[in-house]
């Protein structure tokens, strides 16, 4: 990079061009000629002096100095911070590996406790037989004595009693300790006991889990359509420990999910009274979806397909951002934390480690603008898009895989982006209003709400959403009327039933 000169040095480079000697001289024998000097010099020899070559004399001369001074400071200080969190790093690390010895070293120690336990029950079969042989000896040798009397009838009375009364006090000994200790061990058990049957009582016999474990069997469903036609797949229940239940792709028609969901007693009704929704997580729509007469029924089928999946994904979220609250307010961090805040701003696509930023893109989609954007874009679950490639917010791609629209124009070549289940779907729309340029207004207003209220408000950010479809306002005021014509605010609050253990259907 070309350094940039100050007054004197150009007007000492104007010397040099018009060849002027006393100058050159000046600057040969170094003397220093000042500014002033120098202006004279070329005035009395007719050099013009260009206007630009003049600076302010206060800038060059006290600004710049100061300015300079300051910067130094600056970075003295920033130098002493970071030999101070050296510091610090390094008593952490050696925190963290002196625990890591300690740990180790028990490690070792408990590892050679156990050999040594080990090798001592090795033993015990060898040292047992031994004992064995030598009292089994022992008592032969006495008793053949006694037969053949080799030895006296009264020292072997002797013996014999002695015998019996050890028998008989150890007896009397043993059964008085678990006389005395039967209660407390009766109580343990009892309690023991208790404890495993509230257990139980939490985790089965809640009516949603019953239902949810011992109906699921789908027999009902499997069979029906068997009888008719052999056409439908069969489902077969496997019982895992698990908190959800998963539907592979098998293609269901609307009869057997319309069952399923009797079988299970999943009720819309319910959900917006008790604000809980059990994790049911479809990966397609059924194919016959848009052959239901019934409008209300095609409706409710599209929200408990959908609403699990939003809920689900804004419950994550809603994790993330407590998380990074948390470790907002921290003076230090781990390495993990660290790591953590690096993939959440890799996520969120923002840069320079703005953390103001990120808090901002970190917040949830109010379930009632989901359910209604997804249910304008894929037609309730009926349109081409959400039944070949399940894109249920018709999302654009340039260059990933996609559907061609039929309508397209000749002169374009974006495609709707297409996914392998649903779910990835509800995760890309949330990525796509969290992090892109033209849902920044959405995400302001949702900062503030958040600040104000507490709560986000579906009904107060669709006005923002005019970017998100070329008709601009007159798409949020159709939002506006599927949130209110369908109570979608009702499913706002509405979270995932935690208790409820997760039974996974495959083929």
């Amino acid at each position: 990079m070309k350094k940039k000169l100050s007054y004197r040095d150009k007007l000492v480079e104007l010397a040099y061009i018009y060849d002027v000697k006393e100058i050159k001289d000046y600057e040969k024998s170094r003397k220093h000629l000042t500014s002033g000097q120098l202006e004279l010099i070329l005035k009395k020899n007719k050099i013009i002096i260009p206007k630009d070559f003049k600076s302010n004399f206060l800038r060059d001369n006290f600004v710049k100095p100061v300015t300079k001074i300051k910067s130094n400071l600056v970075e003295f200080k920033e130098n002493r911070v970071k030999d101070k969190n050296k510091l610090f790093r390094k008593a952490e690390n050696f925190k963290h590996d002196t625990n890591r010895k300690i740990t180790r070293t028990f490690k070792d120690l408990w590892n050679s406790l156990g050999q040594i336990g080990l090798n001592f029950l090795n033993i015990i079969p060898k040292l047992g037989k031994v004992i064995y042989v030598f009292f089994g000896n022992l008592f032969t040798d006495l008793f053949h004595g006694i037969y053949t009397q080799q030895i006296q009838p009264q020292k072997a009375k002797k013996v014999i009693i002695g015998l019996a009364t050890f028998t008989i006090i150890t007896t009397g000994i043993y059964g008085s300790i678990n006389y005395f200790s039967g209660d407390e061990i009766k109580k343990k058990l009892e309690v023991y006991k208790e404890i495993k049957k509230s257990d139980v009582k939490k985790e089965v016999k809640k009516p949603d889990v019953k239902k949810e474990l011992k109906k699921p069997n789908v027999k009902k469903e499997v069979k029906k359509p068997e009888a008719k036609k052999n056409t439908e797949p069969k489902l077969e229940v496997k019982r895992k420990s698990v908190d959800e239940v998963i539907l592979p792709n098998l293609n269901l028609k609307t009869e057997t999910v319309l069952n399923l969901f009797k079988d299970v007693e999943y009720d819309l009704g319910q959900v917006r009274s008790k604000k809980l929704v059990k994790p049911i997580y479809f990966t397609q729509f059924p194919k016959d979806l848009d052959e239901l007469k019934n409008t209300k029924l095609k409706k409710e089928t599209f929200i408990k397909i959908v609403l699990p999946l939003v809920v689900a994904e804004n419950e994550r979220i809603l994790e993330d951002r407590e998380k990074l609250l948390n470790l907002s307010n921290k003076k230090y961090t781990t390495d993990s934390e660290k790591q953590w805040i690096r993939q959440k701003l890799l996520e969120y696509k923002v840069k320079k480690g703005n953390m103001e930023e990120l808090l901002l893109r970190v917040d949830i989609i109010p379930t009632s603008i989901a359910l209604a954007q997804a249910a304008k874009e894929s037609g309730w679950g009926t349109s081409r898009f959400a039944l070949e490639g399940n894109a249920i917010f018709g999302q654009w791609t340039w260059s990933g895989q996609g559907i061609a629209p039929l309508d397209r124009e000749s002169n374009k070549n974006h495609k709707i982006l297409k996914f392998p289940i649903l779910r990835a779907s509800v995760k890309a729309y949330k990525n796509n209003l969290n992090t892109h340029k033209s849902y920044s207004k959405f995400r302001e207003k949702r900062f503030k709400l958040r600040e104000k209220k507490g709560k986000v408000a579906g009904l107060e950010l669709t006005e923002t959403l005019n970017n998100y479809a070329q008709t601009g306002s007159e798409y949020t005021k159709i939002l506006n009327q599927i949130i209110r014509q369908n109570r979608l605010t009702d499913f706002e609050p509405v979270s995932l039933v935690n208790s409820v253990k997760k039974v996974e259907l495959s083929s």
